[in-house]
């Protein structure tokens, strides 16, 4: 079955080993039944407000302009400039995105649009865990599919759900990478993720769903700093490798990619599986060897409008 709908779970702080080791049982069964790498790469340095933007815009950070600057939120700062993966599934098949950030940094990298729902609990919010973001999503997917609208701009379950989990990074850097606060944290992402994918089962369209889990950055290279100090996310000692696993709706079951993979890709490999073409400038190519077949082509709006 060609995906419909696209859950898309950003990560920071897990290593492709932690998946692989037996912690994460629930998205280690993800890898397992569908296609995975282990060794895909973000941007380097992998800043977290940089590497999301690369990874919306399928841009390097000289092109897209979000550099270092971008880790300290400025309210007056204003929207990232370059087209998002949001914009570009609404252009290519008049698709919906919702997202779900627990940073606030990264609000300036999504523009209010009409085909755009986003909340964003963070720092400012200590009450806004794993937990509590599944829970704002039921909440969210019950109202949007009940017809009554309640304010927002989505009137179905989306086309791309993208949920952005960091608390493995924060709880890393705070009480250590191999502290039990770290692996609780890490537990109770897995746990999320299995509570997001059973709430579109619940929904009736997780067959026509594909999953895709990977990372802004993995834990410490080389360990915590020198002298007990903390590790800021994104300085030069942080691993650029990221875990990249695809499993869903038209996903291959059981492969192992081999070839080289950029957090860059992900973009365009949501819209191909989707059947869209972007007709962008992108630094990025889809990956198409993690479909079983491929996937039927859209018509565009553009295109139907030329044909009525």
């Amino acid at each position: 079955v060609q995906a419909n709908h696209v859950i898309l779970i950003v990560l920071e702080g897990i290593k492709p080993a932690t998946i692989q080791n037996g912690t994460t049982p629930n998205l280690a069964r993800l890898a397992q039944e569908g296609s995975a790498s282990w060794s895909a790469q973000s941007i380097s340095p992998p800043l977290t407000v940089s590497s999301m933007a690369s990874l919306l815009t399928g841009l390097t950070v000289e092109k897209h302009r979000v550099n270092a600057d971008w880790e300290n939120y400025d309210f007056g700062r204003s929207f990232m400039r370059s087209p998002t993966l949001f914009d570009y599934m609404d252009l290519a098949g008049g698709m919906d995105s919702a997202l779900f950030l627990m940073d606030e940094r990264l609000y300036q990298l999504s523009r209010p649009e009409i085909y755009v729902d986003s909340q964003v609990c963070g720092y400012t919010k200590p009450q806004c865990n794993p937990e509590t973001v599944t829970v704002y999503i039921k909440d969210y997917l019950s109202k949007v599919t009940s017809g009554g609208g309640f304010g927002f701009r989505i009137f179905s379950v989306p086309n791309l759900l993208l949920v952005h989990l960091p608390t493995a990074a924060r709880i890393g850097q705070k009480s250590g990478w191999d502290s039990p606060k770290f692996h609780d944290a890490v537990k109770a992402i897995d746990g999320a993720v299995d509570t997001i994918i059973n709430t579109y089962k619940e929904l009736g369209v997780l067959d026509q769903t594909m999953v895709i889990v990977t990372g802004l950055n993995s834990s410490p290279a080389q360990g915590p700093s020198p002298n007990g100090k903390k590790v800021a996310t994104g300085t030069p000692n942080w691993d650029s490798t990221v875990p990249w696993i695809a499993w869903g709706a038209n996903i291959k079951s059981g492969q192992l990619l081999k070839k080289p993979i950029s957090l860059l890709d992900t973009g365009a490999t949501i819209m191909y599986g989707l059947g869209l073409e972007t007709h962008t400038e992108w630094d990025s190519q889809p990956l198409k060897e993690i479909y079983q077949t491929v996937p039927e082509r859209r018509t565009t709006e553009n295109e139907l409008e030329k044909i009525y």
